[in-house]
């Protein structure tokens, strides 16, 4: 899982993205990748989803192609055959976190209470989705469940944008962050690539002051 944390941890960010039209996939990929980005989480929010990871996983295999909105194990399955390299989810399904570690894929549940987290932990993991971050506290509940989960990493995601994203990637236990504004449908529909890879160069330097102390 090493290589895992470490992709996620070089991205900062990672573009949160629902695709209607799988053949948008690679330009879009081409565009997060030219500007500094190597991740992506495609969700499963349309019918398009599995052959938009398919497709950006063959195409750009440098990238880091994660899933999203995987809500069973189905969809995790169809997922990693499609060559996601990773499965997230907006809650802590135990089917599916389990037949992730079964499988040793690397899985991201979200948790939005120390009672969850503390279930993740019993499953063995490590690192999680921090979800809805901004509703539950963002910055401040990470800094309050620093002290007793000295040993679990997350990736808040939920109301995360230019303007918080550095405070957020400043806290020793974040390891990336999710973030739905690099790739907006109205862009990705439109296909104004030019405009997503200059919003993600502009978060790369974001990503670079946060963590320019380290």
């Amino acid at each position: 899982m090493e290589h895992v944390e470490q992709a996620l941890r070089m991205a900062g960010v990672v573009p949160v993205i629902k695709l209607d039209d799988e053949m948008k996939a690679v330009p879009l990929g081409s565009a997060l990748l030219e500007g500094g980005i190597a991740a992506a989480e495609i969700t499963f929010r349309t019918p398009a989803a599995a052959k938009a990871i398919e497709k950006l996983s063959s195409a750009l295999p440098e990238m880091f192609v994660c899933a999203g909105t995987v809500l069973s194990v189905e969809q995790a399955m169809l997922a990693v055959d499609c060559g996601a390299k990773a499965v997230i989810s907006p809650g802590t399904n135990r089917e599916v976190v389990e037949w992730c570690v079964k499988n040793k894929v690397p899985v991201y549940p979200g948790c939005a209470t120390p009672t969850e987290i503390e279930y993740a932990m019993s499953m063995g993991l490590t690192t999680v989705k921090l979800f809805p971050a901004e509703v539950v506290g963002g910055v401040k509940m990470l800094k309050a469940l620093y002290g007793p989960y000295r040993g679990v990493k997350f990736m808040p995601t939920g109301g995360i944008s230019t303007k918080n994203i550095k405070e957020y990637l400043a806290q020793p236990n974040v390891i990336a962050c999710g973030g739905s504004w690099l790739c907006p449908e109205s862009d990705i529909e439109s296909g104004n690539w030019k405009k997503i890879l200059q919003r993600t160069k502009e978060c790369v330097e974001l990503v670079k002051e946060a963590r320019k102390g380290e």
